[in-house]
């Protein structure tokens, strides 16, 4: 997939991000229902003196699941592990890390949809009981040694909570839902960024920024730090509103965030298949791109505001798209 300065997903160049993320819960911008009911149950766990319960969290890449997991460790005062579950490909691979655990810890597993589902067995006796049962030997030498674990909280990540087994999905005690974030919070986080980057922006460029990062805290940081540069070359290193929309534009993010592959992927539909119905095998052999990759990076946001539908035939362009392009509507009966 081509980089896309706008794509949701975590690149190189995001490496900036570990160096502002906030590590409280007061520091945290957003998604705050989550925050209230996560400052009382870490809370009562630390009054009870017992590790908090094993979390979930999930929704779309970029929203701060990562961070939400740092900043669970830092409240409670623990050491984190991280992983992440395309690398735990044996059983010796999470045995090895279970088995490292000191009391208290958490373990952070990002993408853990994507743990084999025979690994992912493993996990269910390790969160309920705190043992790891493991089996030694092959064939008829083959025996089963039970492990104690230090009690330890497990928070898992997700893009896809339909793609979690029932029974593991149940093991998780607090299970929360992160959402897009509104054009006011964006703000915030934007301005937020640039006083730990210590750079100045203006009020106005703050909000022009916020509604062109498609209600996602990492495209909007990382639209920053693009605008950031072409205010230091260009300007007198002073992020003004005519600098950050002379800078975007050049990007190719227009005022509602949409960039070339949007375009792309919409024009594709409306004139290859008549605006649709049609379906994601054939969008994804008209524009070269993987199944996955369109619903999971391109789609999300072109659904959440109208420009894309999802019926049971397939996926139509509304009118909604077809007047941002500029582009004549023919309305249609299905």
């Amino acid at each position: 997939m081509e980089d896309r300065v706008v794509t949701n997903s975590f690149v190189s160049d995001d490496q900036f991000e570990k160096n502002i993320r906030p590590q409280y819960l007061t520091e945290y911008i957003g998604q705050t229902e989550i925050k209230e009911n996560l400052e009382i149950f870490i809370k009562a766990a630390k009054m009870r003196e017992e590790p908090l319960d094993h979390v979930l969290l999930y929704g779309g890449p970029g929203l701060g699941k990562t961070t939400l997991a740092y900043i669970i460790a830092n409240e409670l005062g623990s050491d984190i592990r991280t992983c992440s579950g395309p690398a735990i490909e044996k059983s010796g691979d999470l045995a090895a890390i279970l088995s490292s655990l000191e009391p208290g810890d958490v373990l952070f597993i990002d993408e853990i949809h994507r743990i084999p589902r025979y690994i992912e067995e493993i996990l269910y006796s390790a969160m309920e009981d705190f043992t790891l049962d493991i089996v030694v030997g092959s064939d008829a030498t083959s025996r089963n040694i039970r492990i104690d674990l230090p009690p330890f909280t497990l928070i898992g990540a997700t893009t896809r909570a339909g793609d979690l087994t029932g029974p593991l999905r149940d093991r998780f005690g607090i299970v929360s839902k992160l959402n897009y974030y509104n054009v006011d919070e964006l703000t915030d986080i934007v301005k937020r960024t640039s006083r730990v980057l210590e750079n100045t922006i203006d009020d106005k460029a703050a909000i022009e920024l916020a509604k062109r990062s498609r209600g996602t805290p990492r495209i909007a940081n990382r639209l920053f730090k693009r605008v950031r540069d072409y205010a230091l070359v260009i300007g007198d290193g002073v992020i003004d509103l005519k600098i950050t929309k002379m800078s975007l534009d050049k990007l190719k993010v227009d005022p509602l965030g949409l960039d070339e592959t949007d375009y792309n992927l919409l024009k594709s539909i409306i004139e290859k298949f008549n605006g649709g119905p049609v379906g994601i095998d054939a969008i994804a052999s008209s524009i070269g791109e993987e199944q996955t990759t369109i619903e999971d990076v391109y789609e999300p946001y072109l659904l959440q505001n109208g420009f894309l539908k999802r019926t049971n035939r397939g996926r139509v362009v509304t009118k909604k798209a077809y007047d941002h392009l500029k582009i004549e509507y023919q309305d249609k009966m299905f």
